[in-house]
């Protein structure tokens, strides 16, 4: 448990002025994200947010702050960085972030027509990132690397298996070599009154695939229980022909169904490792078991996807 009054106190050190408001916000598996606001010299507030690990990294961290930077430079929106080391700190950006109330509450209603097109263009910015802008990336093999996630897990899962052999008979042409974000869904997008305000958690950045981050967003976990394909909230169409038009490659609609079973797939491994991290006692969450159980659900996703 983090000791909040030490964390305001080396907060304050950090940023040289006292802050106010020090709160812990719900969500995340493997990292700590804080609100809080620095107290100005002219009586002003400064709206921040601290992210910070709480588990050892799966994979070797990303510069977070040099993608935050490569990624404005892009035209993709995102939140300014005001300290990268030791922790993350970037500026607060006013919005909702909560999955459910922008999928459900009247208040958004307006707003979730425009929010596929929008998720497109800010996936075109993000894949004309250069590649050398960040040092470091990984460019994992997107079929093994989760190929020994399940076989590290020590428990049989046999739609897992099938799923990894229709993967491996039907890998398609790669689409492009592309700084993707690794991570775009609903759940990491900062939506305002115009649209997407803020895209956000870029932890899992990696170079890869493009079609690979637009077939996260249309995984079916982040629908949470909505019909529409996109995040919940809007059509394929409507997200592929914004890509196209912002710049993204062309994409392949039976290339993009791969790269959807293998997104299924990996958030099935995710699941698996969250459950195991507290059954262990690497990390004990009540969060991570309700998230492990989910499992069981990627399964029957996948049945139906390669059926």
């Amino acid at each position: 448990m983090t000791d909040r009054p030490l964390l305001a106190k080396e907060l304050e050190a950090l940023l040289g002025r006292p802050i106010e408001d020090l709160r812990l916000l719900p969500g995340g598996a493997s990292h700590e994200t804080w609100s809080f606001d620095a107290l100005e010299t002219d009586g002003g507030r400064r709206p921040l947010i601290l992210r910070r690990s709480v588990r050892p990294p799966v994979v070797p961290p990303v510069d977070e702050a040099a993608l935050l930077h490569a990624a404005a430079a892009a035209g993709v929106p995102v939140p300014a960085v005001v300290l990268a080391e030791p922790y993350l700190v970037v500026e607060r950006v006013e919005g909702e972030g909560n999955p459910r109330k922008l999928l459900r509450d009247d208040a958004w209603a307006a707003v979730r027509p425009r929010l596929a097109a929008q998720c497109g263009e800010s996936l075109a910015r993000i894949h004309q990132i250069p590649l050398t802008a960040v040092d470091g990336l990984p460019e994992p093999d997107p079929v093994g690397v989760w190929r020994d996630a399940l076989d590290t897990s020590g428990h049989p899962h046999p739609a897992f298996e099938l799923a990894l052999r229709w993967l491996e008979d039907r890998r398609p042409p790669p689409s492009g070599r592309v700084v993707v974000h690794g991570d775009f869904r609903n759940g990491n997008l900062i939506v305002g009154p115009d649209g997407v305000a803020a895209v956000i958690d870029w932890e899992l950045a990696h170079i890869g695939d493009p079609l690979s981050d637009l077939a996260w967003l249309c995984q079916k976990a982040w629908r949470y229980d909505a019909d529409a394909p996109v995040g919940g909230f809007g059509t394929v169409e409507d997200l592929l022909a914004a890509y196209q038009k912002a710049g993204g490659v062309e994409v392949d609609r039976e290339a993009l169904r791969w790269w959807e079973v293998q997104a299924t797939l990996r958030w099935g491994a995710i699941c698996i490792a969250l459950l195991e991290s507290h059954l262990e006692g690497e990390l004990p969450s009540m969060e991570q078991a309700a998230v492990g159980r989910r499992a069981c659900e990627t399964e029957w996703d996948l049945l139906e996807l390669i059926a």
